[in-house]
C-alpha cells in the first residue's frame, strides 16, 4: 500500500506557520467543532471498520478564527483532506477560490440522498455546482425549561398574547422569563428570526426576492417593534448579556425560556443532564395562524482539492452521505442530519424535526451572507441598537435595506 502524506497546521495565536506529516494510511478532518470530537471519533472508527486500510485524523481549531486558518492553509497548497465548510456565503469564500473539489453524481452518487434545499446551501452561487456535502439542518425555536412552567402551571404559550402572558406570569414568580441578553451580536439575529418569522410569513421572504419589497417594508419594521415587547421580560441589564451568560441563565434554572437552535440541546443537556427541557416553535400572531421556525443548514463536509489523497477523501464523504452515517451522526452528535429518511431516536429532536413541516429560511443567513456588508452582520448590530433604545424599528429596517443596496440590485430601485 501506498505511502499517503498529508499536510496539517502548526499554529501561534492562530497564524499559519507550516506543514505536519501525518501517518501513513490516514486522512484528516478539519473542522471547527473540537466540542464534537467524542461523536467525530465514533463515526470514523465505524468507517474505518469498512475501509480497514484508511484511519481518519480528527483536527480541531477555534471556530472564530477558523475560516481565515482555512484560508490560508488552502491558498499555500495545504490543509486537511476532508474539510467541515461552512454554508451559503462561508461557503464561497473557500469555493470561488477553487480550493474544494466538486461534487457531483460521478464522484458522490450519495448526493442524490440529499433534498435539494440542502444541496443549495453548499452550492457555488456561479455554476450552481455542489462542493461540499450537507451535514446538519438546524431549527431555530425556543428552548424551555418544562419542569419550571410546570412548577408554576404556565401553559405553552402559542400565540404572542399568550406569550407575553406567560412572560408576565414567570417574571411575578421571580423566574427571569427569557434568558437571553442583546450583547452577542449573532444571537440577536438568532433572537429576531425567530420572533419575527411568524409576523412574515413566505410571502414577505418571496417578495423580498422578487425585488416586490426591502427591509423598510412595514410588515418587518411592525415585526422588529414586537421585539420591544420583550425587553422587560429578558435578564436585568441585557443589553450587557452574553450568549454564554443566557446560556448558564437558562441550563440552571434561572430563567425559563432560551431562544435559540435545535443545536443548543445536545450542549445543554452535557452542562445539566437533569434538564427537563422542551423545544417549541415561535408564536403565532393570532391563535389558528402558522407557527413557522426558522431553518437553515449548517455546513458541509468538502473535500480539498489539491489533496494528494482524494480517492480515499472522496471514500468518507461518500460514506458520510449514506443513512447509517446520518442515524449514527444524529445519535452521536444530537444534530439532525439532512439525508433522506434518517431515523432520530431522540425523542426531543425528533420534535424538532416535526417542527420543520412548518418552518421558513433564516433570511439573512440564506440569502444575504454573500457578499459585504452581510445582511447578518446589518441585522445584528442594529437589532442591538434597537433593543438599546438609540434607534426604532424603522431606522433599522432603513438601515439594512440601505446597506444590502450597495450590492443587491432590486433594492437599489427603491
Amino acid at each position: 500500500m501506498a505511502s499517503r502524506v498529508i499536510s496539517g497546521l502548526c499554529l501561534a495565536a492562530g497564524v499559519f506557520l507550516g506543514a505536519a506529516t501525518a501517518t501513513a494510511g490516514e486522512i484528516t478532518f478539519w473542522t471547527w467543532r473540537q466540542e464534537d470530537r467524542a461523536g467525530y471519533t465514533e463515526l470514523f472508527r465505524d468507517f474505518t471498520r469498512a475501509n480497514p486500510d484508511i484511519t481518519v485524523k480528527f483536527e480541531a481549531f477555534p471556530a472564530e478564527n477558523y475560516n481565515t486558518i482555512l484560508s490560508t492553509a488552502l491558498a499555500g497548497g495545504k490543509g486537511g483532506d476532508v474539510l467541515q465548510s461552512r454554508a451559503y456565503g462561508g461557503l464561497e469564500q473557500v469555493a470561488k477560490a477553487g480550493y474544494l473539489l466538486k461534487l457531483d453524481a460521478q464522484n458522490v452518487p450519495e448526493l442524490a440522498n440529499l433534498p435539494p434545499e440542502a444541496l443549495a446551501a453548499e452550492s457555488l452561487r456561479a455554476d450552481g455546482q455542489v462542493y461540499a456535502m450537507p451535514f446538519a439542518s438546524q431549527t431555530l425555536g425556543i428552548l424551555i425549561n418544562k419542569e419550571i412552567f410546570s412548577r408554576f402551571g404556565v401553559k405553552e404559550p402559542t400565540t404572542w398574547a399568550e406569550f407575553l402572558a406567560a412572560c408576565k406570569t414567570l417574571k411575578q414568580k421571580g423566574i427571569t422569563p427569557i434568558a437571553n441578553g442583546a450583547a452577542t451580536a449573532w444571537m440577536d439575529e438568532v433572537f429576531t428570526g425567530v420572533f419575527t418569522n411568524p409576523f412574515l410569513g413566505p410571502e414577505f421572504v418571496a417578495d423580498i426576492l422578487a425585488g416586490k419589497a426591502t427591509f423598510a417594508d412595514k410588515r418587518y419594521t411592525d415585526a422588529l417593534a414586537h421585539l420591544l415587547e420583550l425587553r422587560d421580560f429578558m435578564p436585568q441589564g441585557f443589553t450587557g448579556v452574553d450568549y454564554a451568560t443566557g446560556q448558564q441563565l437558562f441550563v440552571t434554572g434561572r430563567a425559563a425560556m432560551f431562544v435559540g437552535g435545535s443545536f443548543e440541546i445536545s450542549n445543554f443537556r452535557k452542562q445539566n443532564p437533569k434538564l427537563d427541557m422542551g423545544f417549541i416553535a415561535p408564536p403565532a400572531p393570532a391563535a389558528g395562524a402558522p407557527r413557522y421556525v426558522a431553518k437553515f443548514f449548517d455546513g458541509g463536509y468538502g473535500v480539498n482539492a489539491k489533496s494528494p489523497n482524494q480517492a480515499d477523501a472522496l471514500k468518507l464523504v461518500r460514506y458520510m452521505a449514506t443513512k447509517p452515517y446520518g442515524d449514527r451522526f444524529a445519535a452521536l452528535l444530537g444534530n439532525i442530519s439532512p439525508i433522506k429518511g434518517v431515523e432520530i431516536a431522540d425523542p426531543l429532536l425528533a420534535e424538532v424535526a416535526k417542527l420543520n413541516a412548518v418552518s421558513m429560511p433564516y433570511i439573512m443567513a440564506v440569502y444575504f451572507r454573500f457578499e459585504t456588508p452581510t445582511g447578518s452582520e446589518l441585522l445584528s448590530n442594529g437589532v442591538q441598537k434597537m433593543l438599546g433604545g438609540t434607534i426604532t424599528p424603522e431606522q433599522l429596517g432603513a438601515d439594512v435595506t440601505q446597506g444590502l443596496s450597495r450590492y443587491y440590485t432590486p433594492f437599489q430601485k427603491k
